[in-house]
């Protein structure tokens, strides 16, 4: 067991252990209805996240990468299932119910279907991927389920999928002419945003609007976060995150504040819980848990990346960075939101939000993390 990485499960045991105070604190006003109240739910993720993270790491990732496609298939059937008879949420289509548990979110578990079937595919093509048919058939496993999830409509998530596609694709070893023509067309598309956003009218987005490509309400959300000031009414959670973190000053108002300007008692927020964690935990933990968070987010990326530049195997290398990436790049869009750096778009804090399935879902992940490690450990013993 020396090459169990138990740094890693501390880092994040902490981080959850945070995230169960801090979502009770987010919810101790709710009223539910069913057997578990939020919190409850929480801690239920956590214990089933644990044992998953514990189980996952005990079996080899190489055999379970055998089985890459069969679990994707399913993940886009399951995928399917939620376009057709999801259940619908404030306009979005995310979740499925299961009778006497709740409901899960699929498109969490299409992280980890995705990362483990393109690391599949790129080891078995790896020498082949700079040319363009295996290329294009890695964009277009890749673009079955991004698809799919946009539609729900789920922007954010599609977003982190396709960062983490490009990112397996560069430790794949692919070619430099490859990752400058993609630079150049992201710059395009960039400059193509920026005229669309302050031409006259407006016609090119509307164009995508009635084209079904773009969503009345993403539009919205872009027009907040490029015109502020003109649309208040659209950035006003964002701007109540932003006070409430300030309010929290150095060492914060403390846990289960109970003020009325608090953004939990005073509904200034919604789904502060999930979307504006983060603005509960400046307001309750000031900028001391803000930051401890942050970098012990920072530390858990660092140690996936560690484990799996050591490992002996590429696959190690992709599957192992690829998640660190996926957690980095979550994290970074939901404080982002909550600080206004970016545009306003639901996508849970990993081992803070709450969600059964964000949260068994990153368990699950750093389980095959440990594994990684563990694999290497089993070969450099097998040697001496």
């Amino acid at each position: 067991m020396e090459n169990y990485d138990f740094r890693l499960i501390f880092y994040v045991l902490i981080l959850s252990v945070i995230g169960i105070f801090m979502v009770h604190s987010a919810t101790v006003n709710e009223v539910e209805d069913g057997l578990l109240d939020t919190t409850q739910k929480q801690i239920l993720g956590v214990g089933i996240g644990i044992v998953c993270m514990i189980a996952i790491s005990l079996i080899d990732y190489k055999k379970v990468l055998k089985f890459a496609a069969v679990i994707f298939v399913v993940n886009v059937a399951v995928l399917i299932y939620v376009k057709f008879a999801g259940n619908n949420y404030l306009g979005a289509k995310r979740w499925i119910s299961i009778p006497g548990f709740g409901t899960i979110q699929p498109s969490e578990f299409s992280k980890i279907a995705i990362i483990l079937v393109g690391t599949a595919f790129l080891c078995k093509f790896r020498e082949k991927i700079n040319h363009v048919i295996p290329l294009f058939a890695y964009l277009m496993i890749a673009a079955i389920p991004c698809f799919l999830i946009l539609m729900q409509p789920d922007l954010s998530t599609t977003i982190v999928i396709l960062l983490t596609v490009i990112v397996m694709l560069y430790l794949s070893g692919i070619s430099s002419k490859w990752v400058y023509g993609v630079s150049i067309v992201v710059a395009i598309l960039a400059v193509i945003l920026l005229f669309a956003v302050y031409q006259p009218g407006q016609t090119l987005l509307n164009y995508l609007i009635d084209c079904e490509v773009l969503k009345p309400h993403q539009l919205n959300r872009i027009n907040a976060y490029f015109f502020p000031g003109q649309h208040k009414d659209l950035v006003y959670q964002q701007t109540n995150s932003i006070m409430a973190i300030g309010s929290g000053q150095f060492f914060g108002k403390g846990l289960n504040t109970t003020t009325y300007e608090s953004v939990k008692n005073g509904n200034f927020l919604s789904e502060e819980q999930c979307d504006f964690i983060f603005a509960v935990v400046g307001e309750e933990l000031g900028f001391v848990g803000s930051a401890a968070i942050i970098v012990l987010i920072g530390l858990i990326a660092y140690e996936c990346i560690r484990i799996s530049r050591a490992s002996n195997y590429i696959g190690g290398l992709i599957a192992g960075c690829s998640i660190a990436t996926l957690l980095a790049a979550q994290s970074f869009i939901n404080i982002g939101v909550a600080t206004l750096i970016l545009p306003n778009t639901g996508i849970p804090l990993p081992f803070i939000s709450a969600g059964l399935s964000s949260l068994v879902s990153s368990f699950i992940m750093i389980g095959f993390v440990l594994n990684i490690g563990l694999q290497r450990g089993k070969l450099e013993l097998n040697r001496r």
